[in-house]
């Protein structure tokens, strides 16, 4: 079965940087809409940032410009590579799998993703 394993959350300072890799098993991230997403405590999944088969790319607009998606194609992973980190970045990370190429508009919809990761906690204190 599908596979998704997170690796990278960690508890750091506002203004550093930190890198969440999502490796997966019996899925090709490089062909399919690959999704990160968080739950701050209280409040709802939501989407921030997107990868689909042609390499394009989404972003929430609480981490354009800080934060960016990726691939490594021959490790078959996912990358969150996170800079200028904020307190309100705080919660747990999710990396996603769809089955379908594109991504689309919307690439932002948990609801639309096949398989998910088990969750990696990141905290950012002031």
């Amino acid at each position: 079965q599908v596979q998704l394993a997170e690796s990278g959350g960690d508890s750091v300072q506002a203004g550093t940087s930190l890198t969440l890799s999502c490796e997966a098993s019996r899925f090709t991230v490089r062909d399919y809409c690959m999704g990160w997403f968080r739950q701050a405590p209280g409040k709802d999944r939501e989407g921030i940032a997107s990868s689909d088969r042609a390499g394009r790319t989404s972003y929430a607009d609480s981490v354009k410009g800080r934060f960016s998606i990726s691939k490594d194609n021959a490790k078959n992973i996912l990358y969150l590579q996170m800079n200028s980190l904020k307190p309100e970045d705080t919660g747990v990370y999710y990396c996603a799998a769809d089955e379908t190429y594109w991504c689309g508009g919307r690439w932002s919809a948990a609801g639309r993703y096949d398989y998910w990761g088990q969750g990696n906690q990141v905290t950012v204190s002031k």
